[in-house]
C-alpha cells in the first residue's frame, strides 16, 4: 500500500463530534429507510460517502464514523451489520463483495494506558477490484488487499494480502494463489 501514514486525532473535539453527528444522522436515515426504497437509500449513501460508483448495494444495519472517508467503486455490495471505522480513508475497488458482520477499522489507540481514551490514530485501508471478503471478517488499520483476492469467512487480516490470493484464519495467512 502506498500510504501507511498514521493520522492522529483528538477525541471529544467539537469539530470531530459534529462530523460524527452528521454521519450518524445519515446512517440512521439509511438504516430506517424502507427496504424497497432503493433510490432513497442510494441517495443517502452518495451523500454520506466520499465517492460512490454505479449500482452500490448496502444491506441494513450499516455503521461508520465519518462517511466521507469511504470511497467505493462500481457494483459494490456489503452485507448486513457492516461497520467501517473511517477515521482515515477507506478505498474499495470495483465489483467488491463484503459479507455480513464485517468490520473494517482504520482507527486504533495507544498501547500506553495513560490518556488512551482521549486520542487515537488512523491508517488508510485499500481494497482492490474484484475482492470478496467473507462474513465476520475484520480488516485492521493500514491493510491493503490486492485485486481478485478472497478473505475467507471469520478471518482477521493483520498483514497485507497480495493480489490473486486466498487468505484465511486468525491471523489471516495465504492458503493459495488464484
Amino acid at each position: 500500500m502506498e500510504n501507511k501514514q498514521k493520522i492522529y486525532y483528538q477525541r471529544g473535539t467539537e469539530e470531530l463530534r459534529m462530523k460524527n453527528v452528521r454521519a450518524h444522522n445519515l446512517v440512521q436515515e439509511f438504516n430506517n429507510s424502507a427496504i424497497e426504497d432503493f433510490a432513497k437509500k442510494e441517495g443517502i449513501i452518495k451523500e454520506l460517502f466520499g465517492s460512490v460508483g454505479v449500482n452500490p448495494s448496502i444491506e441494513h444495519n450499516f455503521h461508520c464514523d465519518m462517511g466521507y472517508n469511504i470511497h467505493v467503486g462500481d457494483h459494490f455490495y456489503v452485507g448486513y451489520n457492516c461497520t467501517i471505522l473511517d477515521m482515515a480513508e477507506v478505498k474499495i475497488g470495483h465489483n467488491c463483495m463484503i459479507g455480513p458482520n464485517v468490520g473494517i477499522y482504520t482507527a486504533g489507540h495507544s498501547i500506553e494506558p495513560k490518556d488512551r481514551n482521549k486520542s487515537g490514530y488512523a491508517i488508510s485501508i485499500k481494497i482492490g477490484n474484484d475482492v470478496w471478503i467473507g462474513g465476520s471478517c475484520v480488516i485492521l488499520p493500514g491493510i491493503s488487499i490486492g485485486d481478485n483476492s478472497i478473505v475467507a469467512a471469520g478471518s482477521i487480516v493483520t498483514k497485507d494480502v497480495p493480489a490473486n490470493s486466498i487468505v484465511a484464519g486468525n491471523p489471516a495467512k495465504i492458503l493459495k494463489n488464484i
